[in-house]
């Protein structure tokens, strides 16, 4: 019996960070930082702009649209990008593109030069995320990566709730385009520090890019995530295509894209590298990361709806009504990924989705016509914690079971996971939503407000039962191999046995309980 790893080529591991390490990871963060806190900060200006564009409530949308199709095909190119080009050359490239779509949008004269400053903001975004992802594998020792994957949940999750607030406040006072403006010197700071302090820290590869792919992974992803994120819009409304034509088209064109992905590997010139799901830790992982997404991001959605709809509140109270459990959610992840690094990520993830249980089961029961403010605020707390100790660990689940040279196609899956199942999950809910509020209006004869509580508890009473699967994959999550190292371990019969190594002083590295090292030691 061996330890879960790849059997391709041994991880190469840091031993330390370096000052340059650090310099480098903190630019990304920062940055990363800047683009989700602009991907949210939109929503809040489509008013102003619908009224100086003269332009309708359907149009106005596709700003929204654009930025996410244009990162649903981003993403999955991501791993190419970052191996076939250096960390410097991709970050200083994303970044650049961020801040020329960031100047474009600032003086577009008209609706379509916006949507395409939009789609430019987005190619530099998709980058991103997964550039931070896979430089934080790369330079951080095994033993230190859950507190660097906690400082990812700061951008994931202080980010993009401070969006909305931000731009709230700017359009108190100032046109819309100073929603941008003010973005711009960030951008342009994050450009002019990676020219200067950037370094390389990536090894490249001059693989070739498959024609064929590119089209392929556009029309699968992209029609994916647009069919499911209309389908949530055509239970409400007229939509400009039926849903189910661009999910149809995106799942033959994934089922073309894999098999296309397949025959790659024999020359090892894949696009997006499928070999990661061959490793059982990465696996799992990405398995209960997409129930999670589905999840969480569906519910998510539906609390500004029924803050506004159902209660009667104001945009601004729903905005407020989930900034502090996105701010909690932030500051709890350093802390989070300390844990990680102590205890592995069972303890963290069983107690974790346990809680998003019944904060959904709270939702489910408490949510009515005349429910207080702090009852929502309270519940989208908890469920913000338990995010907050869900992400860190999952993330390194599954980015420590791969090799390095899978570290880049690893980060590629995980953003394509969450852009897919983010989007089903609200598809999801708000269908079912739409639903259980008009079984109210049809069969009780209920008022708007009344439909809307109604579909909100049913909604929220799916979401419960499907946080159910969470909990039970959540035992099957097991510290990665890579990461059982670092003299943060116990002896044998002590703690978890599934989380808790063995360390072996001969070799400095540590064996899962049960195990030694081999015979001479590991060369």
């Amino acid at each position: 019996m061996t330890p879960d790893a790849p059997s391709d080529s041994a991880p190469k591991l840091p031993a330390s960070m370096t000052a340059r390490d650090r310099l480098v990871i903190y630019l990304i963060l920062a940055s990363a930082f800047v683009v989700m806190l602009n991907e949210t900060i939109i929503g809040v200006a489509l008013p102003k702009i619908m009224e100086e564009l003269r332009i309708e409530p359907a149009t106005s949308q596709w700003l929204l649209t654009a930025f996410m199709l244009t990162m649903a095909v981003v993403i999955p190119l991501s791993g190419f990008f970052m191996r076939r080009f250096t960390s410097r050359q991709v970050y200083i490239t994303a970044i650049a593109l961020f801040s020329l779509g960031t100047f474009l949008a600032a003086i577009a004269s008209d609706f379509s030069m916006l949507v395409v400053a939009r789609v430019v903001q987005a190619v530099g975004t998709g980058v991103m995320i997964p550039l931070l992802m896979t430089t934080i594998m790369t330079l951080v020792p095994p033993h230190e990566r859950g507190k660097m994957m906690g400082n990812i949940t700061i951008v994931m999750s202080v980010a993009p709730a401070l969006g909305p607030l931000v731009a709230g406040v700017i359009l108190n006072s100032l046109d819309w385009r100073w929603v941008f403006w003010l973005v711009l010197p960030f951008g342009l700071a994050a450009l002019a520090l990676g020219i200067w302090k950037m370094e390389n820290v990536s090894e490249t590869a001059k693989v070739g890019i498959d024609v064929l792919s590119i089209p392929l992974a556009a029309l699968a992803f992209g029609g994916l995530v647009y069919g499911l994120s209309e389908t949530s819009n055509a239970v409400r409304g007229h939509v400009p295509l039926e849903p189910w034509i661009p999910i149809v088209i995106g799942a033959v064109a994934l089922g073309l894209f894999i098999w296309r992905q397949i025959v790659l590997q024999r020359r090892d010139a894949p696009l997006m590298d499928l070999r990661t799901f061959a490793q059982p830790g990465f696996a799992v992982a990405i398995g209960l990361m997409a129930v999670v997404v589905a999840v969480m991001f569906g519910s998510i959605i539906l609390l500004p709806i029924y803050i506004q709809d159902g209660l009667g509140y104001e945009p601004i109270v729903a905005g407020l009504a989930v900034l502090p459990g996105g701010l909690l959610q932030g500051v709890a992840g350093p802390f989070v990924g300390r844990l990680y690094d102590r205890l592995g990520p069972r303890p963290l993830l069983v107690p974790a989705t346990i809680l998003s249980g019944l904060a959904l089961v709270g939702f489910a029961t408490f949510l009515g016509t005349e429910t207080p403010i702090w009852v929502i605020i309270a519940l989208h707390i908890a469920m913000s914690v338990s995010l907050a100790f869900t992400f860190p660990p999952l993330m390194n689940s599954a980015m420590g079971a791969l090799t390095p040279k899978l570290y880049a196609s690893g980060s590629a899956v995980v953003g394509t996971a969450q852009q897919l199942f983010g989007a089903a999950g609200t598809a999801a809910l708000i269908v079912v939503f739409t639903l259980g509020s008009a079984a109210a209006v049809g069969g009780a004869g209920a008022s708007e407000a009344e439909a809307v509580v109604a579909g909100t508890h049913v909604a929220f009473l799916v979401a419960a039962f499907a946080a159910i699967a969470p909990i039970v994959l959540a035992l099957f999550i097991r510290r990665p191999a890579s990461e059982l190292g670092g003299g943060h371990g116990h002896g044998p019969g002590a703690g978890d046995s599934t989380d808790g190594p063995v360390h072996d002083p001969a070799n400095d590295l540590e064996f899962p309980e049960g195990m030694t090292a081999p015979a001479g030691g590991l060369h």
